[in-house]
């Protein structure tokens, strides 16, 4: 399988036919073909398709979707809600009772079956319903060129024009065609199997298709000179993914711009035919793995206790087939065959609330990862920041209000084709400009030097009354000062000396320390012979000034970091800025910092190193994509669940690194598919609504767990005892049978119930060793009452010999089924029940009607053909105080186990 591969989030259905079509060019032969016969054989053009024959190729080719987990028909959920361990067990269990002639016991195995299976199918199809619903929520664009047509045949430019002079559009990704002219630039997923028409500065990360982390430049047939034009020629020779001149979906654009048409979508592309084998190949969280380990123990537990059951009645009582249909029912009683249907019910009803809360989750796994994280990595803007950017000053080197600042900033950040970001947008909100400098019609683009988070700035190249050529770089204020040898001082250049460095320096920190980003502009006048224009061309710049932006903090930052330090979550910052700006906010919204490291110290460490500098640190800056991921990576080694906070490109390694991907549906593509958590709105708080939901879904998929393991740990002490020791059955099988089936139903309202506020405050682990401590400790309780209950009907009702042990047997079925239904309420909280803490009313109405139908089977029409008497009535006086006093051994037993061991769920 290849390494890293993702096939959900991006991609929203599978199963289309039409989608089998292809276009007549595989992606080999697009990359070997010259462009005008790639655009030929597609039937294109530069200028894209019109909106007609965009409709037809949909037609024909089927939308742009590649196969993934999608929710199959429902009769085959049907039938997959059956494909079960505990389900097969089960229908062996009923497979022999039938051939052994034991009917009746037959058809109630077969009864809870049906149920298990049928509870659990509507609890996935509701869920997977849901789910689709929530993901259709984040939808994922492209961008494209597409032929406006009038009535009359005529183009029309409908839109703003790209640089080719069509117009652009944004158009849902799975409404892309074959032909379809698509813009890429810093941060998009590559939305389909493309070949490039046109590229600058563009470096692909392929790691989803490759495992490859580093990324690879990527050039149109344009683009290459010499060496690697005679490489293109030899393209037959490379891989796929090492041809220079095509992209392919799945992968996504780590820095620069380009123009290219689709060749193939859908299924068709590379991305498409290698989803289609690992459809369902889900990896494992940690939670899954508890669960798993508590199945099999809880099966092995099955398969020794049954044999022995058998032995120890066959040979006490001499009935070897009674003995059998005995150990067939004790089987069938100590199997969970509710607990697939429980976890469900938890995780869909969990993501449908976390929906309403404004949190929509992808994976429904990742609620439970949610509810374990203790340690939250987050970028500073927009979240501990309003996200809205103001720029508020733009200064010369001596600090003074520059003009000339503001207005090569603009013009930069105007012509820029790249990701515009939240800097950008508030220098273009000076639209004034735009009007006073008359741009179209005294300046033009004439190239451009994308951004990159290694040299951390861009830059563009205008041309002025097509005469003079200037480069404009706007960028981080140290990397910019790196390229400058010159400065613009009153009027004047000059050279840039130590001096005029370290005042630009200082007042960087005065400005930083105010609480304002700040970035460096300079310009540098470049000749026609020089173009096309790279990051070469970045040298012996001129410094003009400086632009100093404020990102004011949000209002309820200060409050969501108090909310989520208290709820057991520590808050760490992971930003690209500076140290100084990190801080500033922080203090400003009450996150401690402990301490700060910059992305150039821990380059210097090792994995030993870094993992103790994680753990203590508080603000990460200046940090770049590749570290974020290596601080999570540390922060994972030292044992944390660790959850990642981000919607920018630089994000996207890290969303993919965390236990807990969380972005927002306004990120940019990348970080949108990254994630497995997405917040409609960017707000902490929001994000602890959601952490608060994924502990609530844990601890009802716990609570189940914990009161099947215990009860079935104890009715194993009660059967072996009164089977060696009774000279019948304590309870034929099919009473045992029916009494299972009573008290399975009584948990099917778990998912619905209440969680102590006490047990939601801290993050929560799976941890399988303390289930069998719980079992240890718990269990033997209701062995303790069943056994006062043996000796109460042989001694006080004389229920002591055969003809007399259907009373003995009709008393045990009542006392051990309201015992183990009462139980539900004692271990679901760690307070005392009723009192301090009360179950949901779905779940008190359960357990309620179970306890009432279990008291009336006795009394009813068929109670003769299940092998039962009626009871005395002072039986239910004593049956009273037994379960008063199982209750509170329980409590005082609780207690001790919560000094003892400081837990209890």
């Amino acid at each position: 399988m290849t390494a890293g591969l993702r096939t959900t989030g991006l991609f929203a259905r599978s199963g289309n036919r039409k989608s089998n079509l292809t276009a007549g060019l595989s992606i080999d032969k697009a990359a070997a073909a010259p462009i005008d016969e790639v655009l030929t054989k597609l039937e294109t053009t530069p200028a894209g398709l019109s909106e007609r024959e965009a409709e037809l190729r949909l037609a024909r080719y089927g939308e742009n979707e590649i196969a993934h987990e999608k929710p199959p028909h429902w009769s085959l959920q049907l039938l997959l809600a059956f494909k079960n361990t505990f389900i097969f067990l089960l229908a062996l269990l009923a497979l022999v009772s039938y051939l052994t002639d034991d009917l009746r016991a037959a058809i109630v195995i077969s009864l809870m079956v049906l149920i298990s299976g049928l509870l659990r199918f509507g609890q996935e199809y509701r869920s997977k319903q849901a789910a689709e619903k929530l993901k259709a929520m984040v939808q994922m664009t492209a961008t494209v060129t597409r032929r406006r047509v009038s009535a009359g045949g005529f183009e029309t430019i409908g839109h703003p024009p790209a640089s080719n002079g069509h117009p652009r559009e944004e158009i849902v990704l799975q409404k892309l065609v074959p032909g379809d002219i698509v813009h890429l630039a810093a941060g998009d997923m590559i939305p389909a199997d493309v070949r490039l028409l046109a590229s600058k500065e563009l470096f692909i990360s392929q790691a989803a298709l490759t495992g490859e982390s580093l990324p690879v430049e990527k050039l149109s047939e344009a683009s290459l000179p010499g060496q690697a034009a005679g490489m293109m020629k030899k393209a037959g020779l490379l891989t796929l993914f090492e041809k220079p001149n095509i992209a392919l979906m799945g992968t996504n654009v780590v820095s620069g711009t380009a123009i290219a048409v689709v060749v193939a979508t859908g299924q068709n592309t590379q991305f498409g035919s290698i989803a289609l084998n690992v459809l369902g190949k889900r990896v494992l969280t940690n939670f899954d793995r508890g669960v798993n380990s508590v199945s099999w123990l809880l099966i092995r537990f099955v398969l020794v206790m049954a044999p022995l059951v058998f032995v120890i009645n066959g040979l006490s009582k001499g009935d070897w087939r009674e003995a059998f249909f005995f150990a067939v029912a004790v089987a069938v009683g100590l199997t969970p065959e509710m607990l697939p249907m429980i976890v469900t019910a938890n995780l869909a009803r969990g993501a449908v609330e976390m929906s309403r809360r404004k949190v929509i989750i992808k994976n429904l796994n990742a609620i439970q990862n949610l509810g374990a994280m203790d340690v939250l990595c987050t970028d500073k803007t927009g979240t501990l920041t309003m996200d809205k950017v103001v720029l508020e000053k733009h200064l010369d080197i001596n600090g003074a209000t520059c003009d000339e600042v503001l207005l090569y900033g603009y013009l930069n950040s105007f012509y820029q084709t790249g990701l515009k970001n939240l800097l950008d947008i508030a220098v273009l909100e000076h639209a004034g400009l735009k009007h006073r400098l008359d741009l179209d019609k005294n300046y033009r683009q004439i190239d451009e030097i994308p951004f990159d988070f290694i040299r951390r700035r861009m830059s563009v190249v205008v041309e002025r009354g097509r005469t003079d050529r200037t480069l404009i770089c706007k960028g981080a204020v140290e990397e910019t000062l790196a390229i400058c040898s010159r400065a613009k001082l009153n009027g004047e250049t000059t050279a840039l000396s130590e001096t005029l460095r370290n005042r630009a320096k200082e007042m960087t920190r005065r400005l930083n320390e105010e609480g304002f980003r700040v970035i460096a502009v300079a310009i540098k006048s470049v000749e026609k012979e020089d173009y096309p224009y790279s990051v070469g061309n970045e040298t012996a710049m001129t410094l003009i000034g400086f632009f100093a932006f404020l990102d004011p903090p949000r209002d309820s930052a200060a409050e969501a970091i108090e909310t989520l330090n208290a709820r057991g979550v520590e808050v760490k910052v992971l930003t690209g800025d500076n140290e100084i700006v990190a801080q500033k906010i922080c203090r400003e919204v009450g996150l401690n910092v402990k301490a700060v490291a910059l992305g150039s110290d821990l380059e210097e460490q090792n994995d030993a190193e870094l993992e103790e500098t994680a753990v203590r640190t508080t603000v990460f800056a200046k940090l770049s994509p590749v570290q974020k991921s290596r601080v999570i990576q540390a922060l994972k080694r030292r044992g944390h669940t660790v959850g990642f906070l981000g919607d920018g490109i630089n994000d996207a390694p890290a969303l993919r690194e965390a236990d807990v991907g969380v972005s927002v549906d306004t990120a940019v593509d990348i970080a949108k598919e990254s994630a497995s958590v997405i917040l409609l709105e960017k707000s902490l708080l929001v994000l602890e609504r959601g952490i608060i939901t994924g502990r609530r879904t844990f601890a009802n998929t716990v609570k189940y767990i914990k009161m099947g393991a215990s009860s079935n740990f104890g009715n194993v002490f009660s059967v072996l005892g009164a089977s060696a020791i009774l000279p019948f059955l304590p309870m034929i099988p099919l009473q045992l049978l029916v009494q299972n089936l009573l008290y399975d139903l009584s948990q099917t309202a778990i998912p619905f119930d209440r969680v102590d506020d006490e047990y939601l405050k801290m993050p929560r682990k799976w941890e399988v060793s303390d289930i069998g401590r719980f079992m240890l400790f718990i269990g033997p309780i209701s062995s303790i009452f069943d056994y006062t209950t043996f000796a109460l009907m042989w001694f006080v009702f004389s229920a002591n010999t055969e003809g007399r042990q259907s009373l003995f047997q009709t008393g045990w079925f009542i006392e051990g089924l309201l015992s183990q239904t009462l139980i539900v309420h004692m271990i679901r909280t760690e307070k005392i029940p009723f009192v301090q803490s009360t179950a949901s009313l779905p779940l008190m109405l359960l357990t309620i009607s179970i306890m009432l139908v279990g008291m009336y089977v006795p009394f009813s029409p068929f109670a003769q053909d299940l092998g039962m008497e009626r009871l005395p009535p002072i039986y239910f006086a004593y049956l009273l105080a037994t379960l008063f006093a199982y209750c509170c051994l329980t409590q005082l037993v609780k207690v001790f186990y919560i000094r003892k061991f400081g837990k209890w769920l």
